[in-house]
């Protein structure tokens, strides 16, 4: 069995890609558009004029691998309830993603030293994702 995380920007997803891309090292796999599905999709789920739009997508940051969609195109993502964590090889590191995370974004809990790591953070990035870093102990 495999878990997996897929977001939905509402429309960002090219935009969000690129924003990983530079913070996390984010290489992508493959991108869809509607316009290239093999079927249509059906009545009502994208919005006029979102052809282009982002049907699906896969990156990889270090070892996992992250889908992502426009999904209704809305431009609103919302994402409540999780969080995704990233766990880095030392302080250095977790400085570096911490600031590219929070840039544009939202600081939820400082970088600082923990009973269980050197350096834990929480941060909200600029799409609203909130992320947990975290230095290996």
């Amino acid at each position: 069995m495999l878990v997996q995380s897929y977001l939905f920007f509402d429309g960002r997803t090219e935009e969000a890609i690129e924003f990983y891309k530079k913070a996390l090292g984010a290489k992508v796999e493959m991108v869809m558009r509607y316009k290239e599905a093999p079927e249509a999709p059906p009545p009502g789920m994208v919005p006029p004029g979102s052809e282009n739009k982002v049907m699906h997508s896969s990156f990889r940051i270090g070892e996992t691998v992250v889908m992502a969609s426009d999904g209704n195109c809305t431009g609103k993502p919302a994402f409540k309830g999780f969080s995704l964590s990233i766990t880095v090889a030392n302080e250095g590191e977790a400085d570096r993603v911490f600031a590219a995370l929070s840039d544009g974004g939202q600081v939820q809990m400082p970088l600082g030293k923990t009973f269980f790591s050197p350096k834990f953070g929480m941060v909200a990035d600029r799409f609203g994702v909130s992320w947990m870093v975290i230095v290996q102990a």
